[in-house]
């Protein structure tokens, strides 16, 4: 079904057919999970449609694509060309992913089909992607509930205290993450204290955790190939005011952010809502990034919930909502979860609470 939903879109694109080259919209496609693979999907259907990897995985692709016909050479990508080239009559229009492709491998793409038009095709898998099908949400279920599961493990087991760096943390909550079911991190955890938390995409240090600080946390499990990602803030002993009074405008800007999550909204409006919060505060310019973005087989994938994002919501997109406040030199707090857009109201995947823990 999936090929084919990706065939009703070459009319529009004026293809006869699309060399498909990242593995994670192959392993869309297909079902494949190996390193090296080439799709080329035919506009006539399955019937001409070609997958092709390496030696390696002559097994693997029986078991994984039993329902194309498979082709062992390398590169796969080159082969698939010049089986487009002997299968499609001449002019016939190949696209390629241009976003995926490098500049000396659509050479060899010219090379390898020159009797036929390349074109590039950006994005056409991905945006069949943006909207997951059942199966798509369980594993995204499953791989947020990994993540909830550690964190609860972290701060029950006292993983989250003063003495401890941020390193060591982060070691700790990724090995908690593989003990709930997690097969790899989304990406390398955020832990950022003290004023560390100031910085959107710290990366762990030595730095040590000490009492007061503002604790940033943000990261993710990978479930059957699709990932969740989630941010909490918390704070190591009793708050100052100006860390609850921070927390509490970030956590009302994420409020905001996740109301607007409904079929048919702009990406755009989206931001707005959660970012209007936070500069009708007057910290407008320390919210320096988009309120979120899609999730799935890839961490960062369509739609784009930014102020420079284009297009509306649809049932079943998968998206981040993640507002953030950094006060340079000081801390800084972001509030994320992952959410299903939903008629009515958005389902919340992400189940750790958003009030402001004291660990």
């Amino acid at each position: 079904m999936r090929r084919q939903a990706l065939r009703q879109r070459f009319a529009d694109a004026e293809l006869d057919a699309l060399l498909v080259t990242d593995l994670r919209n192959i392993r869309y496609l297909t079902g494949f999970t190996g390193s090296n693979a080439a799709l080329l999907v035919h506009g006539d259907g399955d019937e001409r449609s070609v997958f092709c990897t390496d030696g390696r995985y002559t097994t693997q692709a029986e078991a994984q694509v039993p329902d194309l016909r498979r082709v062992i050479a390398r590169p796969s990508a080159v082969a698939l060309v010049e089986n487009a080239a002997e299968g499609l009559s001449r002019g016939a229009v190949l696209g390629f992913e241009s976003q995926h492709v490098s500049v000396e491998q659509h050479a060899t793409f010219v090379d390898a089909g020159q009797n036929l038009v390349l074109s590039r095709a950006p994005g056409l898998v991905e945006q069949l992607r943006a909207v997951k099908d059942d199966t798509e949400i369980a594993a995204l279920r499953a791989a947020c509930a990994a993540a909830d599961r550690a964190l609860a493990d972290l701060l029950e087991h006292g993983g989250l205290r003063a003495g401890r760096t941020e390193r060591e943390v982060a070691r700790d909550l990724e090995n908690r993450m593989a003990d709930h079911g997690a097969e790899a991190v989304a990406f390398p955890s955020i832990v950022a204290a003290g004023a560390n938390s100031a910085i959107p995409h710290h990366r762990p240090t030595d730095a040590v955790l000490t009492v007061g600080d503002f604790v940033k946390l943000d990261f993710g499990a990978v479930v059957d190939g699709y990932h969740s990602d989630m941010t909490r803030t918390l704070v190591l002993g009793e708050p100052a005011q100006w860390q609850r009074d921070l927390y509490a405008l970030v956590a009302a800007a994420q409020a905001a952010g996740t109301a607007a999550v409904l079929p048919g909204r702009e990406v755009s409006d989206v931001d707005a809502a959660a970012r209007s919060v936070i500069a009708d505060a007057g910290h407008g310019e320390r919210f320096t990034h988009g309120l979120g973005h899609g999730v799935g087989l890839d961490v960062h994938e369509a739609p784009s919930l930014a102020k420079t994002g284009v297009g509306t919501l649809s049932a079943c997109m998968a998206v981040t909502v993640e507002p953030g406040v950094y006060l340079a030199g000081r801390g800084g707090v972001r509030i994320e979860d992952t959410l299903v857009v939903r008629e009515g109201t958005p389902e919340l995947l992400t189940m750790s609470t958003k009030e402001l823990v004291v660990a």
